[in-house]
């Protein structure tokens, strides 16, 4: 009970921050960067082990400006996130903008389903609530639910704000054929990094032997449904742009990891563009090829 109180305290907490204005929240990203970066060094070896990895071409020096405007795109992240809490879904339409919608539209027009593939590049809680407005099919969003289970709630219902709704990864395909004869668009996170025992394959991705899940590919397969990338980047600091990308439009004519493989390359690319914007404080590498096969 006490736990819960506390809970609801902190809940209060960050919805009243959510209310400040942005260039207030910008300051405390500045403040909440320098502590994150100089004070606790947040996962700092973490973050430029993996810039080292995935860019051996580049020099220390290059690696350390990335790694410093990582931590403040980190900081805005985090109170973006805070403001999507109580922002109406029409405030972060406006710090949104979309490219090739008729793509969207060519699968919708002729009530067609399609998947939907995103990274954790930019902002993916803001693209949560404005990729509904985009898009005329209901929007499905398979996700890990927190540990915490008031906060997984408290977060599911900011994002479901505009109509989106959040399904459990391991509950996606039978949400999936559940809902098969209505016009969908299901939004997978495909950078994540696979339990052990989950399905899996490996591809080359930013330099490295890297597990991804197979779940979109064989959803794709098996309900023969198109797949687009939704690419995000970063316009300026609070605004985001969203290209929309063909991955496959006929899946049953694609070979084994074809999917995969293009969509993660895809992802790779805008990272290459632009590296200080992907999600590199997950350890997305901690594990590798012949531990997960049992041969080290």
């Amino acid at each position: 009970m006490i736990n819960r109180g506390l809970f609801y305290v902190a809940a209060f907490f960050l919805y009243l921050l959510s209310l400040l204005p942005m260039f207030l929240l910008y300051l405390l990203s500045d403040f909440i960067y320098l502590v994150l970066f100089y004070v606790i060094k947040y996962r700092r070896h973490v973050v430029l082990s993996n810039l080292q990895n995935s860019f051996p071409d580049k020099s220390l020096e290059e690696l350390k400006a990335i790694e410093k405007k990582f931590f403040k795109y980190l900081a805005d992240l985090f109170v973006e996130t805070i403001k999507m809490i109580s922002a109406p879904p029409s405030f972060i339409e406006k710090r949104f903008s979309f490219s090739n919608i008729e793509l969207l539209r060519k699968y919708e027009e002729k009530s067609q389903s399609y998947l939907s593939a995103v990274g954790h590049y930019g902002n993916w809680e803001w693209s949560a609530i404005v990729t509904p407005i985009a898009m005329k099919a209901a929007v499905l969003i398979i996700y890990k639910p927190l540990n915490n289970a008031f906060f997984d709630d408290f977060f599911k219902k900011a994002r479901e704000k505009s109509g989106a709704k959040m399904i459990r990864m391991k509950t996606s395909l039978k949400e999936i054929i559940r809902r098969k004869n209505d016009l969908t668009s299901t939004i997978f996170a495909t950078d994540q990094t696979p339990a052990h025992g989950d399905s899996q394959a490996w591809v080359t991705f930013l330099n490295q032997e890297t597990a991804v899940f197979m779940g979109l590919e064989k959803i794709a397969k098996s309900t023969n449904s198109p797949i687009i990338f939704c690419d995000v980047a970063l316009a300026k600091r609070g605004y985001y742009t969203c290209d929309f990308k063909l991955v496959c439009d006929d899946p049953s004519k694609t070979d084994t990891l074809e999917i995969t493989k293009k969509h993660t390359k895809i992802l790779e690319d805008r990272i290459n563009a632009e590296p200080a914007y992907w999600l590199w404080s997950h350890k997305r590498w901690k594990y590798k090829k012949e531990v997960a096969n049992g041969t080290t």
